[in-house]
This record gives C-alpha cells, sequence and structure tokens, in this order.
C-alpha cells in the first residue's frame, strides 16, 4: 500500500540533501514525497514512485548519488530523453553521463573511462544496452548503488507503452545482486502499480503515489465541429508561446502543418518517417525556442524536456486514459498555467478498435486484448462526459478530487454551450436513422437531415422521407458532432466495420419517447475566460522584462547549441521579473538559481534587468522644462 503522510525528520542527511538541492539545482525545499523517495534509495531500500509530470520524479534519483558517493544506474527509454537530462546535469554542475547508440566508439571508450575512474555519479543507459555483454562487464567493476528504471509504466503488460526489454531488466539481478530497485513513472493505476513491482521482483517496496492532479492545467475536451478553425483559436492564446499539436497519422502531421505555414504560423511536422536529420532539426528549433509549434504523432514529447510548453492540442481522441495524460502532461512542466485541448468524435473510437484489430491481427490473435478495449471505452466515456475534468481523471487513477469546481477545465468553466432543446434535436436524428433503416454512415444521415440535394440523396429517394431538412440550418460538422454524441450516449450505435454505418440501439425507442436525459453540447467558438491560475502566475511580474529575459535566454541557448530551458525555467525568469534583482547574492535567492548557473549567466541576466530598469526610469523621469 502507498505510504501516508509527507512528514520527514531534521536531521544532517536533510541538511546534506538540501545542499545539494540548492547548489545545483537552486532550490531552498522539497516538494511533497521527494525526500521520503530519496531516503530510500539512500537506505537501500526498494521503491515505486508515482508522481505527476512536473512533480519532481528526476530529483528523486538525482540526488542520491551525490549522498552516497557511489554511481546510480538509470534505465531511460530514449537517447533524446536521455541526452537531454545529461545536459540539463551538467549545465548544474551534476557528474552525469550516458551511454547510448548515439556515441561514437571514441565517445564511448572517454565516458567508460570516467565510470572506472570514479568520477560519474549518474549513468543513463537504454535497457537494450545493459543486457549486453560489454555493459554487463562495466558494470561489475562500479560502485552501483541502485537501479533506477524511469518511464517504468513500460514494463507493465497492463500499461500503455508495452515493452519487451524492460520486462528483462531482472536479469542484471545476478550482475548486481546487492544494489536496491527504484521503478519511478507518472501514471500508473493500481493494476499497472502491482504489476511492475512484481515484474521487477521489489522487496518490501516503499510504495509513493503522490497527488497525481496537475492543477496547473486547464483541460477542454470538446467535439470536433472544425477541426482547423478551431486549433487557429486556440493558438491564437498561444502566441509565440511552446504548443504540441498532436495528430493520429504521420500524412495529417503534414499536411496540417503545411496548412498553418499557409496561414503564417509557423509550424513543423515531426513523425518517425522523417529522417533523423529532419527529425532532429525540429527538435532543435523547439528547443532553443527558434520553432513554437509542432505538429507531431506521439513519437514526439516522451524525450523532450522543454518545460514551458503552453499548450497541447490532441486533434483527435488518444487510445486510452493513460496515453492522454502522458501526451497532455507534457504542458506546463514548470508548474506554471498550461492549456490541454482535445478535439473528439465517437468516429475516434472506430478507427482506434480498427487500428488494434489490424494490429493484434498480424500478431497472430483473433482480436485485441480486452484490457485494451477497455481503456479505449474509458477514453471515450471521458471525452462525452459532463464531469469535472480533474475529477474525472483522478478518479480513473484511484485517487479521491475533494474540490467542488476547480476553475480548470471546460465543464466547471461553463464553456459548454448545451443546446436548449436537446431532446427534440435528438428525436429528429433518431428518427431519421430509423428512417434509413441502419444502412447508411454518418455523413449520409447528415446529408438527409440537412435537406442536401446532392445525387445520391435523389438516387435513393430520400429527399421523399418525411425527415429530409429537419436540421436544414445547422452546420453539417454541427450535425455531425450531435451524431457522435449521440453514440456515446448510447442513444445510437455505429458499426466497427470499414465502412462503418448508424444504426438503432436498445436505448433508441426511450430516446424517442422522451424517456431517457440528453445532452447536447457545442463548443463555444469565442475566446474562454482567463482561468485563476494564469492570473495569479503574473502577479506583480514585469511582462515587458519578462520578454527581454526571454530573448536573452533564448539567445544564449541557440550560441551554445542548448536548449533554452537549461539555462533558466519560464518560472524563474518570471521570478527575475518580479524581484527584478541588482545583484548576484539577490539573484542567487530566486527558485531555481544555482551557483552554476549563477557563474554561467548571472552577469548577463542582471544587465539586462539593469538596463530595463534604467530605461524605464528614463521613459518616466521629468523633462529639464517640468522642474
Amino acid at each position: 500500500m502507498p505510504e501516508s503522510g509527507s512528514t520527514t525528520r531534521r536531521d544532517a542527511t536533510t541538511e546534506a540533501l538540501l545542499s545539494a538541492l540548492k547548489s545545483h539545482w537552486g532550490f531552498d525545499a522539497f516538494r511533497p514525497w521527494q525526500e521520503q523517495a530519496i531516503r530510500s534509495a539512500i537506505d537501500g531500500r526498494d521503491s515505486l514512485v508515482v508522481l505527476p509530470t512536473g512533480g519532481g520524479k528526476s530529483l528523486c534519483y538525482q540526488i542520491p548519488p551525490l549522498i552516497h558517493h557511489g554511481v546510480d544506474l538509470v534505465v531511460s527509454p530514449l537517447i533524446s530523453l536521455m541526452k537531454d537530462q545529461v545536459d540539463g546535469l551538467r549545465a548544474s554542475g551534476y557528474p552525469a553521463v550516458a551511454l547510448h547508440s548515439g556515441l561514437s566508439e571514441a565517445e564511448r571508450n572517454q565516458v567508460e573511462r570516467a565510470i572506472q575512474r570514479g568520477e560519474v555519479r549518474l549513468l543513463y543507459a537504454a535497457p537494450e544496452r545493459l543486457l549486453s555483454s560489454r555493459m554487463r562487464l562495466l558494470l561489475e567493476d562500479t560502485d552501483v548503488r541502485s537501479i533506477v528504471v524511469d518511464e517504468a509504466h513500460c514494463i507493465s503488460q497492463w500499461g500503455h507503452d508495452f515493452r519487451p526489454e524492460y520486462r528483462r531488466l531482472t536479469e542484471l539481478r545476478s550482475v548486481l545482486p546487492n544494489v536496491s530497485w527504484h521503478a519511478f513513472t507518472a501514471t500508473a493505476t493500481r493494476l499497472v502499480q502491482e504489476d511492475i513491482v512484481q515484474q521487477l521482483r521489489l522487496t518490501d517496496p516503499l510504495v509513493i503515489v503522490g497527488d497525481g492532479d496537475r492543477a496547473n492545467l486547464v483541460y477542454r475536451i470538446l467535439p470536433r465541429v472544425e477541426p482547423r478553425t478551431q486549433l487557429l483559436e486556440v493558438l491564437s492564446r498561444h502566441v509565440g508561446e511552446a504548443v504540441i499539436v498532436y495528430c493520429l497519422s504521420r500524412k495529417e502531421t503534414e499536411t496540417l502543418a503545411a496548412w498553418l505555414q499557409q496561414r503564417d504560423i509557423h509550424a513543423m511536422p515531426y513523425h518517425a518517417g522523417l529522417s533523423p536529420k529532419a527529425r532532429q532539426k525540429t527538435q532543435n528549433a523547439f528547443m532553443q525556442e527558434r520553432l513554437h509549434v509542432v505538429v507531431a504523432t506521439v513519437a514526439f514529447g516522451m524525450g523532450i524536456d522543454r518545460s514551458d510548453v503552453r499548450c497541447v492540442v490532441h486533434m483527435a481522441m488518444p487510445k486510452s486514459i493513460e496515453h492522454y495524460q502522458q501526451e497532455a502532461g507534457r504542458a506546463g512542466r514548470d508548474g506554471l498555467e498550461a492549456e490541454c485541448v482535445l478535439l473528439y468524435s465517437s468516429a475516434d473510437a472506430i478507427r482506434w478498435r480498427q487500428l488494434m484489430t489490424r494490429s493484434a491481427v498480424e500478431a497472430g490473435q483473433d482480436g485485441p486484448p480486452d484490457h485494451q478495449l477497455e481503456a479505449l471505452d474509458r477514453m471515450q466515456r471521458l471525452c462525452a462526459s459532463m464531469r469535472c475534468r480533474h475529477a474525472a481523471l483522478a478518479d480513473y487513477f484511484d485517487q479521491s478530487y475533494p474540490k467542488r469546481s476547480c476553475d480548470a477545465c471546460d465543464i466547471c468553466l461553463e464553456e459548454c454551450s448545451l443546446i436548449p432543446e436537446a431532446a427534440v434535436v435528438a428525436q429528429k436524428i433518431i428518427s431519421c436513422v430509423a428512417r434509413l433503416q441502419g444502412r447508411f454512415g454518418a455523413a449520409h444521415v447528415v446529408d438527409v437531415l440537412r435537406g442536401s440535394r446532392k445525387e445520391r440523396i435523389r438516387q435513393w429517394r430520400h429527399d421523399q422521407l418525411s425527415v429530409y431538412g429537419l436540421l436544414a440550418g445547422a452546420p453539417a460538422p454541427v450535425v455531425q458532432s450531435f451524431i457522435a454524441q449521440l453514440i456515446d450516449q448510447g442513444a445510437l450505435g455505429r458499426t466497427h466495420d470499414d465502412r462503418p454505418v448508424v444504426h438503432l440501439t436498445e436505448k433508441s425507442a426511450s430516446y424517442l419517447r422522451g424517456e431517457q436525459e440528453v445532452t447536447l453540447r457545442r463548443p463555444k467558438m469565442e475566446t474562454p475566460r482567463a482561468d485563476r491560475n494564469t492570473e495569479r502566475d503574473w502577479e506583480d511580474v514585469d511582462r515587458s522584462l519578462f520578454e527581454k529575459l526571454r530573448a536573452l535566454r533564448r539567445t544564449i541557448a541557440q550560441d551554445r547549441q542548448s536548449p533554452a530551458y537549461l539555462v533558466f525555467s519560464d518560472q524563474t525568469l518570471r521570478e527575475l521579473a518580479r524581484r527584478q534583482p541588482a545583484t548576484k547574492a539577490q539573484m542567487l535567492e530566486v527558485k531555481g538559481v544555482g551557483p552554476k548557473k549563477l557563474d554561467d549567466f548571472g552577469d548577463a541576466f542582471l544587465r539586462c534587468i539593469i538596463q530595463e530598469n534604467e530605461s524605464a526610469s528614463g521613459k518616466h523621469a521629468p523633462s529639464s522644462s517640468d522642474d
């Protein structure tokens, strides 16, 4: 069972931990659960730690080696993720290295020698490399104290990103029999937690499950009515800010990125089918703040550590709530406000079922596993729900949500425009499906209801039906959305084959008789009001100075060919623009400024702050004629 409470003892170890925290990361205090997780590693006790993205998981395994002075091994799934982590640690003066296939033989030898000389505290490697004979020989001669499994959901058969190599990690127990094991992940249901413990053979583990709610995220889940128009409306709220737009297919990413470019929005596609050079170019531009909008498949993001992503947009529904939580969670990792928008249709579920079935058949199975279909169904129910998004997500991950209103989702912000005559509209749509005898797809149903004069409507003589033109004044995407919502509510059904048709269900008759409550909503297209988080995060911040500091950060990052977040996070820049330090001593008091970064960047940022203050004073100083 997860540990409860968050009290820690104040002793010499705590002082050492806080000293390391300040000197390398510029923070004065731990977040909830971090110290407990760190002490577990120092004490040699196995652990499973589930903390939300942005909750400080990395610190939990980065600090212990600084205390016990051995080497901790981190199993990481992506080269880009390892590289970003190592670059960030080195920028803070931390001795970390990574061994991966992207290194030359000379670079690999250099890393191995540094490990053998005892100059390394944290070693990152992919699971495949750890199982090689060369790596095993290196580890046998290294003072390894702990093995850390990052993104541990990958090890679970119930998880959302099953990876067979993770299941073989326990082979390392024969090489390193006396080390402690620690599993970290951002999302794990109780079933996944139990599976991780079993698969890694954790012994009496400390299980920490932190509050998974991301209070700084504003969730909006909207019917996909006019998707490109809806996307433009979202992007208009984030001009000059980092945005990730997720699509289901490679072709969709390229088409949508090109369409945005035609509208003077600098956007680039990213997917696994592009050349490594093209992907790297896009990734580097995004990390250095030369590119703000990336249109991607889910191949983009897992290895991206840019903390100031202000918006994540899903152009279609993910296949599970775990996937959604992971992908949406790439927004606002710095703890500042961010927006997550999902545009969905019931057609998305059909598409996912087809993909799952195809994958299962190729694997020699009769069909998708039941847990995949259940996960898809839960995701679909989340989209159709009128319940607070934060509460619904907490419930899925077996956590309580005590607030009556989150003030940070489309439901609680009352952004859902409910159709007042929903029951009547539903009866018209259901009647049309009944007249068409469940033999046609949603597009044809829409054409009949809107009174289309297309040739096929006349050929079938559907312009003679009593339901013809009953919704003549409604736009086609809106009627399509209404049909999808009725399918979500069980008032209608849709087949799962390659040419799905809309049909009646057992509940259809009761909806026609008005015996079932029905809700239909249409997304409001006007700009939503700011939520409380946004107003609080900008309180007393000089926005003009913030933008100048941000420009300076971008210049430094480009000069160093490194991600901008490695200089300072948005949270640190806002605090600098709020407090406006005039000396290095004052700057060191700002959260996120440690001694190493102060030495590297302090002078440049102090000059920028002082120059902006002098410029502002000059603008407002009285002229000689005013004296």
